[in-house]
């Protein structure tokens, strides 16, 4: 009876652990790793109108830009198509986006891949958070969002800390997808947290 007593105790503890929130993953994670996986690949920072597939469609492998990197983590981390997504919002609230590039209706190759479109989807969906200048402000899978580079950037925050101990983020600014202690390099004019789940 006792060693039944104790294999049910242990086995108890096991299950306790392996479910407790301080080892699942967590979206954020998921999205940061993601992220992280898409520095291994070799891309040609090609900006421009393709025509894509749809739903689901990519530029090739080789090639993109920073909202590309968004893109394709929230695709791989957590299955979550922002080309549909964004493209069915803009075709029932078009009045509510951008209207800079002088559109008069929606283009599903390339309406996700303005970083403009993408920070006014984010907003709709209730992510957007304070500008903060405090890293500790800033956790994993976080979109941050900056102004004075060309038309306007984004990078994800990933669990990876710089020396300084200032979250890391993974980017394409120009020279393929990286890894680097770039949160506060430029002016953030965006911050968003959205877990699609």
């Amino acid at each position: 009876m006792k060693l039944s007593n104790t294999w049910f105790t242990l086995t108890l503890c096991a299950l306790l652990l392996a479910f407790s929130p301080s080892f699942a993953q967590t979206w954020g994670d998921k999205l940061s790793d993601a992220a992280i996986e898409r520095t291994t690949h070799q891309v040609s920072y090609i900006a421009g109108w393709v025509k894509l597939d749809y739903p689901g469609g990519d530029v090739p492998d080789s090639t993109g830009v920073c909202t590309d990197v968004v893109i394709r983590a929230y695709r791989n981390a957590l299955s979550t198509d922002l080309q549909k997504l964004i493209h069915e919002d803009m075709v029932a609230n078009f009045s509510a986006y951008p209207t800079i590039w002088g559109l008069t209706t929606t283009d599903r190759n390339i309406d996700h891949r303005r970083t403009q479109n993408m920070e006014c989807f984010l907003t709709r969906k209730g992510a957007k958070l304070p500008n903060s200048n405090d890293p500790a402000d800033y956790k994993a899978g976080d979109l941050v969002f900056y102004a004075d580079i060309a038309s306007g950037h984004v990078g994800i925050v990933t669990n990876k800390k710089a020396e300084d101990g200032t979250p890391m983020v993974v980017h394409n600014i120009g020279g393929g997808t990286q890894l680097e202690n770039f949160l506060f390099e430029s002016r953030i004019t965006g911050h968003y947290r959205w877990n699609p789940e």
